[in-house]
């Protein structure tokens, strides 16, 4: 045999289970929207302001490079021209004192060019050679070295060939004794004379390289830039790395330096980028050169965009910081609202909302409070009128219960009278009138337990003749139970529907078995019959009042309904059925005496 299965009456509706909220609800939470947006826009411009400001530093950055390299260039090259103007002049003094002396071996024009000689330390010699290449007088007086090869040298071709002053390359000075000094050379043709005579000859002063290679090695263009110096035909005056070139290990590209007077440029000849500026001394036509590398220029690039890396780092994660600090404060009273509404929408009317922040939250929770109010008000009136209402149905389908039943049995009594049974007539009447006395009450809904198994004891005599002893029935409780208080007819629905549903349709015997006992501080009433049963259809229908197709089982659901309505919805009926095998209904509701109840004639609402 199977186990019965047991069917249980919902004693009401059961709550959703509240699920996982989804990643894309997640993704849609107004903290995480501002965060993201006021980050993304913040960002947005951080960046683009210092793109902008890092092509407008950059570019000024190489605009001041080239143009402190063109003012020390500058600068240099000012220098160089006082200092070659200075030379310029002694040339033109001694010029002038030679010329204007009345012999060239005069002892006052040796004092004049000792004078001279004395008045700059720059100054090497000071000499008179014949076109040929004859020592004629100079001073300091020192020997001539032999095999000089001085007609061959620069600085006389030059003035032999041009009236104009000449300015050689620097050379090591070898045309006297003793004296190996690294000298640029002034040479000129003038006129001078010697026992009357008027002659010719070159003059020449050799003034010390020295000043020149300072003023030129005090240029800094950077960590490794320089200045060199070019004559006219591109041989190299001044090179702070001339041993290296002179041995072919630098190479420097002076055809484009030679090819402009005035200019700066960009040279990639050396396999480096390198800035150049080129300025030319008018007197002696040098070129004063200048070299910067592109790659010092862009090491300030590059630390500056190492500085707005770092700068973009900070204000990211400054504005990350802020933004969920501010979005957290927006979202705060909001998300506190929303949890107290979930808790409202859970059935939690009492829950009052107490949000601070914004203005507009604050206007909202303040609004929401209200409509709360005004929920509640109209719940309790709605329960107040539905209980009022539903009572009202019990009260008249009790009306209608018990004429049908009176009806009924006056039919079977009027039966039994034609028959002569006076005796069954008698007991009949006798059970009739307790029967309606108990369900009377003086108008009580709450009557002891020893009234109302009384009442069905009454109703089961009755039954019995009806049914002309088709089932018998048993009714058991324990002593203690008997002074505990009930809802009066609550016993009456169900044997009944036992009896209509269960029993009427047997071929056999039929018993109803009925028990009340005390445990745990409830009243567990069990009503159990061995009729037909009942499949789960069938149940349900009964359950939820519906209409069956033996009939009605409204009597069961408002049974229910009348122990939820006095004692709460956790109480009622619980039902167990098996087709064929017959049906158990368990009662259970609070144990209470009639002293401690609900006052008499009133049944109280659902707490």
């Amino acid at each position: 045999m199977n186990k019965p299965k047991a069917y249980f009456f919902p004693l009401r509706p059961q709550p959703r289970k509240r699920g996982k909220l989804r990643l894309s609800s997640k993704l849609r939470s107004i903290q995480l929207i501002i965060t993201l947006t006021f980050t993304a826009v913040t960002v947005l411009i951080a960046v683009i302001v210092s793109f902008m400001l890092y092509n407008k530093f950059a570019a000024t950055a190489e605009k001041n490079a080239n143009m402190n390299m063109q003012q020390i260039i500058e600068q240099v090259n000012y220098n160089l021209e006082l200092y070659v103007k200075g030379m310029g002049s002694i040339f033109e003094t001694a010029e002038k004192q030679i010329t204007a002396s009345p012999s060239i071996d005069s002892s006052l024009l040796g004092e004049r060019m000792d004078t001279l000689m004395s008045s700059r330390e720059d100054l090497v010699s000071v000499a008179v050679f014949t076109p040929k290449g004859k020592y004629v007088v100079g001073t300091p007086g020192q020997n001539m070295r032999l095999n000089t090869q001085l007609q061959s040298q620069s600085w006389f071709t030059s003035a032999i060939k041009s009236s104009e002053i000449s300015y050689s390359a620097p050379h090591i000075q070898n045309l006297f004794k003793g004296r190996y000094t690294w000298v640029v050379s002034i040479s000129k043709m003038i006129e001078y004379k010697e026992n009357g005579l008027t002659k010719t000859g070159v003059l020449l002063i050799d003034f010390n390289f020295r000043t020149i290679d300072q003023l030129s090695r005090q240029v800094k263009l950077g960590n490794r830039g320089y200045a060199y110096i070019l004559d006219r035909q591109g041989n190299i005056v001044y090179h702070p790395q001339q041993q290296l070139i002179y041995a072919g290990l630098k190479y420097e590209n002076v055809e484009p330096v030679l090819a402009y007077e005035y200019r700066s440029y960009l040279d990639e000849s050396t396999g480096e980028k390198r800035f150049i500026t080129v300025r030319t001394l008018a007197q002696t036509g040098w070129k004063i050169v200048g070299v910067a590398y592109y790659d010092e220029i862009v090491t300030t690039k590059r630390d500056l965009n190492h500085f707005l890396i770092w700068f973009l780092g900070f204000v990211i994660l400054g504005v990350i910081v802020l933004s969920i600090f501010l979005s957290w404060l927006i979202a705060s009273p909001i998300r506190k609202l929303e949890r107290t509404v979930k808790l409202v929408g859970e059935g939690d009317l009492n829950t009052p909302i107490d949000v601070s922040g914004a203005y507009e939250v604050e206007q909202l929770s303040r609004r929401f409070n209200m409509m709360l109010q005004r929920i509640r008000q109209l719940m309790d009136q709605i329960i107040y009128e539905q209980e009022t209402k539903r009572k009202g149905e019990l009260e008249v389908l009790q009306s209608q219960i018990n004429p049908h039943f009176l009806y009924n049995t006056l039919n079977s009594v009027i039966r039994l009278a034609e028959r002569g049974k006076t005796d069954e007539v008698v007991t009949m009447i006798q059970s009739l009138s307790k029967f309606f006395r108990i369900s009377l009450s003086k108008g009580k809904n709450m009557i002891t337990m020893q009234e109302e198994l009384d009442h069905i004891r009454h109703y089961l005599v009755i039954q019995s003749f009806r049914f002309k002893n088709k089932f018998r029935y048993e009714i058991k409780a324990q002593d203690e139970v008997l002074t505990y208080q009930t809802i009066k007819l609550i016993l009456q629905p169900i044997v009944e529907n036992a009896l209509y549903h269960g029993i009427e349709m047997m071929p056999d015997e039929g018993l109803i078995t009925i028990t009340a006992e005390l445990q745990e501080g409830m009243i567990v009433i069990r009503i159990s019959d061995n009729g037909l049963g009942m499949n789960q259809e069938t149940l349900k229908t009964i359950l939820s009042g519906g209409k069956t197709s033996s009939g009605s089982g409204v009597g069961v659901r408002n049974v229910n309904e009348r122990i939820g309505l006095v004692y709460g919805r956790e109480y009622g009926l619980t039902f167990e059925s098996e087709i064929e095998e017959g049906t158990t209904v368990t009662v259970i509701f609070p144990a209470v005496r009639a002293q401690e109840g609900p006052e008499e004639g009133k049944e109280e609402s659902v707490q």
